[in-house]
């Protein structure tokens, strides 16, 4: 009797590429429509109160995604998630494609949003299944390369190429297509194991040895995603005005800058201490964004964009910092909800206050005095970070070391609360795993 074919399935090479291709094309996508948001308001006529409401309900879409759904591929499996995810996708960037009005957009982008925060944890430990070392820094930098090229790569073909409102959907919509053919291919690396429906529990929490940091860590965590939150749905429109011009490639080129050089930080301090990367983060932060105040002030495009590159700096240390400083301190049955406690503020931070700023846009000062003041609570808050860091000693070791050390890599942790990468829509500077790599 003839023996069943084996299935083949992709090398784990080319598997690992795949699926950190998967991580920047998710968050290409949801960088895609910043540079097109200016179009959209002109054509239909909303405020920009309603450019931020279509922002902020995406990463509230993330952030219910990541809580329930990050740890589900554990128990189902990789693919499974990974194939619906990126469905969830394309019938987004078709909904995009076909958008007449507000209700789309925000139909579009709340499904994007489900679709993202599942497939970020699955990949990010599917990744790690394949290559913990290299899995762990593709965790940290694809975030923030995805969200930098989306919006750059929209801007381009919004500027030079016809169907300005639907190429770079079609585009994407046709990466998708491939990405879920080749995950169809890919050989699974998680077996399935009981207590799916118990994952989709959220643990939210704080450990009594992480509070104290904790502390510290929630102003420059609100600060870099309120930061986010801004560039990513109306500094394209701050930008028009300092330069004086309604082109989409520069709108899509700040989110570019403060998001590529975020992930150039994070690639570049990985194994610095995490004090000095949270340090560095928050002054970052502060003359990054003092610089842009002030080029805003003056109408200097180069100022804008000097200053926000130092402050996507800030951004990616910031974060990345942060993240280190916390999770190590919490115990393996505490992580999953030290982190998704994380998740919470982080993605709130992102939303909120940019919903907030729509509002003062239109009923307060306008555009630029709620750039200043938006500005300015974002150094406020830095400031804040940096003198608690000044005032509250580090605890031992865990804290300080740098990533991948064995303070950070706790043996006894479990699988399901090392998979979940904290990745932003606009995008993540690091990840749960940054912290603790699988270990099998």
């Amino acid at each position: 009797m003839d023996r069943p074919a084996r299935r083949r399935t992709l090398p784990k090479g080319v598997a690992f590429f795949l699926q950190a291709s998967l991580v920047v094309s998710f968050l290409a996508a949801s960088s895609s429509p910043t540079p097109l948001y200016a179009v959209y308001q002109a054509e239909w006529g909303f405020s920009p109160i309603t450019t931020t409401v279509v922002f902020g309900i995406y990463a509230l879409a993330v952030l219910a995604s990541l809580v329930t759904l990050g740890k589900l591929s554990d128990h189902i499996g990789r693919r499974p998630i990974l194939l619906v995810a990126i469905a969830l996708q394309m019938v987004t960037m078709v909904v995009l494609t076909t958008a007449s009005g507000v209700p789309d957009l925000l139909a579009a982008r709340i499904v994007q949003g489900i679709s993202t925060g599942a497939a970020l944890g699955a990949v990010g430990a599917g990744m790690l299944d394949l290559d913990k070392a290299k899995g762990t820094i593709a965790n940290a930098v694809t975030p923030m390369t995805g969200t930098a090229t989306g919006s750059f790569a929209s801007g381009l073909l919004v500027q030079f190429l016809p169907f300005r409102t639907h190429l770079v959907y079609l585009v994407l919509l046709g990466i998708f297509l491939l990405q879920g053919v080749g995950v169809a291919l890919m050989a699974e690396t998680s077996s399935p194991k009981p207590g799916a429906l118990a994952s989709l529990r959220p643990q939210l929490g704080v450990p009594r040895a992480a509070r104290r940091l904790m502390l510290v860590a929630v102003p420059v965590l609100i600060a870099v995603w309120a930061l986010a939150g801004f560039y990513g749905s109306v500094a394209a429109s701050v930008v028009r005005v300092i330069v004086g011009s309604d082109s989409a490639l520069l709108g899509g080129l700040a989110l570019f800058v403060l998001a590529g050089c975020g992930a150039l930080s994070v690639l570049l301090l990985r194994t610095r201490p995490a004090r000095q990367v949270m340090l560095l983060g928050g002054l970052a932060l502060i003359v990054g964004t003092g610089g842009v105040l002030l080029s805003v002030d003056a109408r200097s495009t180069v100022g804008f964009f000097l200053g926000t590159a130092v402050a996507g700096v800030g951004f990616g240390a910031g974060f990345q910092g942060a993240i280190r400083t916390v999770v190590p301190l919490a115990a393996a049955h505490e992580r999953s909800g030290l982190l998704s406690t994380v998740y919470a503020v982080s993605y709130l931070a992102m939303g909120l206050p940019a919903v907030i700023g729509g509002v003062l846009v239109v009923h307060g000062g306008g555009l630029l005095p709620t750039t200043r003041e938006y500005g300015l609570t974002v150094m406020a808050l830095a400031a804040l970070a940096l003198l608690g860091l000044l005032l509250v000693r580090s605890s031992p070791s865990p804290v300080d070391a740098p990533v991948g050390t064995s303070a950070q890599r706790p043996a006894s942790a479990s699988s399901d609360e090392r998979s979940r990468p904290l990745a932003a829509c606009t995008s993540a500077a690091s990840t749960a795993p940054q912290s603790s790599p699988r270990s099998r």
